[in-house]
């Protein structure tokens, strides 16, 4: 009993220290060669703050990268209230890397 008591003493004091992230998303266009392949998609992304960056096309490139895939460019960064309308354009690579 004294373990889930001071387990949950630190879990509080860590919620309390640090602000949790802001669902944050970006959409991008992406290319495999051989035979050449293209895609729209939506990744979510953690970010603070939630706006374009160099780390941010980084880390979109990175994932892409372990699949196969090349970034062509980062098209914009959103939060949830921009999520549902792309969903329908990204189809199979909504939220897939």
């Amino acid at each position: 009993m004294k373990r889930i008591a001071l387990l949950t003493v630190f879990l509080a004091s860590l919620a309390a220290g640090e602000p949790a992230l802001a669902a944050c998303y970006a959409d991008y266009k992406a290319k495999q060669d051989n035979p050449l392949r293209l895609h729209y998609g939506v990744m979510r992304i953690d970010t603070n703050p939630c706006a374009m960056s160099e780390g941010v096309k980084a880390t979109v490139a990175s994932r892409l990268a372990s699949a196969g895939w090349q970034l062509l460019q980062v098209q914009s960064v959103f939060d949830d209230s921009g999520l549902e309308k792309r969903k329908s354009d990204a189809g199979q690579y909504f939220l897939r890397f």
